[in-house]
């Protein structure tokens, strides 16, 4: 985690109970691991084109690439980037055209080892097939939550999902708290027991409307609704124009929009 994200959240769990977030801020802090994973995810990959030879023609025709741009909030243009980074991501360890684990985790990390809750959300939720890779289609759809046009109901839906590990429908005060125990390693914060199961007690006392004990979609809807904090992080703005990463790619494009 970035200096910055880790400022952010020390003042999220301050000790003393003085910060002056807001409990959806807090809780956005828990996103913050995530956003940067997947922020490293294209800023990684797009490293790639100083170092290696040009790419290869983009492998999806002008029709595979028209159907996903109607499907997203990229232009055809901009799949063909997208496309040619996929590439050298999903061939970086096993050259078979999709996105292993391992291959992310290289990216990220520099080690095809090691275990991190945060990789391991970004992975499942990317991989929407649930076979193990991730494909073309899955890169894009997954993207697409993150564009500065994509809907607010698709943010919310994502952090959602973020939070339900077990994939129950509801989020549960066991995931909340492993997923604030993890980011706590992440960020090398120590919070003695208390304070943690304060954490989580508030974020049940402010999102858990109907009291059972567990936070159904309907209910984190209306918690993201007001604490808009909750998804200022949900939005990458260089997705608008992926191209400007690499502006290398425009005079290499044989796709016109």
């Amino acid at each position: 985690m970035d200096s910055s994200a880790n400022r952010f959240f020390l003042r999220a769990f301050d000790y003393d109970g003085s910060s002056s977030l807001t409990f959806g801020e807090r809780i956005c802090a828990a996103c913050i691991p995530l956003i940067a994973i997947i922020e490293a995810v294209v800023i990684t990959v797009a490293s790639c084109f100083r170092y290696r030879p040009p790419v290869q023609k983009c492998r999806f025709d002008v029709g595979d690439l028209a159907r996903l741009a109607a499907e997203s909030r990229f232009s055809v243009n901009e799949l063909e980037a997208l496309s040619e980074l996929y590439k050298n991501l999903s061939c970086s360890i096993i050259k078979d055209g999709l996105i292993h684990k391992e291959e992310l985790q290289v990216a990220l990390f520099q080690t095809p080892y090691g275990e991190n809750l945060f990789l391991d959300r970004v992975f499942d939720l990317f991989d929407e097939k649930k076979n193990g890779v991730i494909d073309f289609e899955e890169f894009v759809h997954a993207l697409n939550v993150f564009h500065p046009y994509a809907p607010i109901e698709d943010k919310i839906d994502f952090t959602f999902r973020l939070y339900d590990l077990r994939q129950t429908g509801y989020i549960e005060r066991e995931e909340v708290k492993q997923m604030v125990v993890a980011i706590l390693m992440e960020s090398e914060i120590k919070l003695p027991d208390d304070l943690l199961e304060a954490i989580i007690d508030k974020t049940f006392a402010d999102a858990d409307i109907d009291k059972d004990g567990r936070i159904n979609k309907e209910e984190w809807k209306e918690f993201a609704v007001r604490n808009p904090s909750l998804l200022k992080n949900m939005t990458l703005p260089y997705l608008k124009d992926i191209t400007t990463i690499f502006p290398s790619f425009v005079f290499n494009t044989e796709v016109e929009d």
